[in-house]
């Protein structure tokens, strides 16, 4: 399985350009597919400067409603009218940041009739290779990071359950690897899922933590990090994170998980 990271927040030595947002290019036995398509058209600038054929994509994951994750779906089917698109049934919810009283519009631009969209929820199985599942309890608490994350509804605007979060599992080669754009939910929560579903650990997790604090982390921020790292360090779990970790929060996982956590950078390609 090749992995190309197309788009994220922290520039790699490709000459790909970096932007908030998040976007995987993977090949695996049977699929050429998306993780993801970021927030705009760098989707098609950074695929051209990788050598990258998205007219070769059969499939696109959407991995929640925000923005970031799915504002490049508009470019890509300029590009692409056959690939199919597995898109949570709530991802069209209207999702907001609200921070210091300022309300930011983060979720997906209009997405037309006429594309190629299968809604999915709960657990979904594309095929032998590809399977789906959200419906994540919050049985852990969100990370403090998620609590500016709103949903705007009739009555007003709530705190984001994410129920709009989707995760990829991938099995290849007896080998079962988890993808999450952003864990809102929270790793503990979302490997909790999985277990549920599958028994097991998977071998591999990548995926965004949601633990990037633009204002600076307080002493119990830095804790609850430090925490997941070692809850985490606590499995036989190779992690990769990108995007909303954040390379400070980053470091301090890697302090206390070592090898067991790696950071993709735009353009680095991981070969599994």
């Amino acid at each position: 399985m090749k992995i190309i990271t197309l788009i994220e927040n922290t520039e790699g030595s490709c000459g790909c350009a970096s932007k908030h947002g998040l976007s995987f290019y993977i090949e695996t036995n049977n699929h050429t597919l998306l993780m993801d398509t970021g927030p705009n058209s760098l989707l098609k600038e950074n695929a051209e400067t990788l050598g990258i054929d998205l007219k070769k994509v059969d499939t696109v994951i959407l991995s929640h409603g925000h923005y970031d994750h799915g504002g490049g779906l508009p470019t890509f089917f300029s590009i692409n009218k056959d690939a199919k698109w597995y898109l949570p049934k709530l991802s069209v919810g209207e999702y907001y940041s609200i921070h210091n009283g300022e309300k930011h519009y983060i979720g997906l631009p209009k997405l037309e009739p006429t594309m190629p969209i299968i809604w999915t929820e709960e657990a979904y199985s594309i095929d032998k290779e590809l399977e789906l599942f959200s419906n994540i309890s919050l049985h852990y608490p969100l990370f403090s990071t998620n609590l500016d994350l709103k949903e705007k509804t009739d009555s007003g605007f709530i705190q984001d359950t994410f129920s709009h979060e989707q995760c990829l599992v991938i099995h290849e080669n007896g080998k079962d690897i988890l993808f999450s754009g952003c864990a809102h939910h929270g790793m503990d929560n979302i490997l909790e899922r999985y277990h549920h579903l599958y028994h097991k650990d998977p071998h591999i997790v990548i995926s965004g933590f949601h633990t990037m604090k633009p204002d600076g982390y307080t002493d119990l921020d830095k804790l609850e990090i430090q925490e997941l790292a070692k809850r985490l360090q606590s499995t036989s779990i190779q992690f990769y994170t990108c995007h909303c970790t954040g390379l400070e929060a980053y470091q301090w996982m890697k302090e206390i998980m070592n090898d067991q956590i790696e950071y993709l950078h735009c353009g680095d390609t991981l070969n599994l």
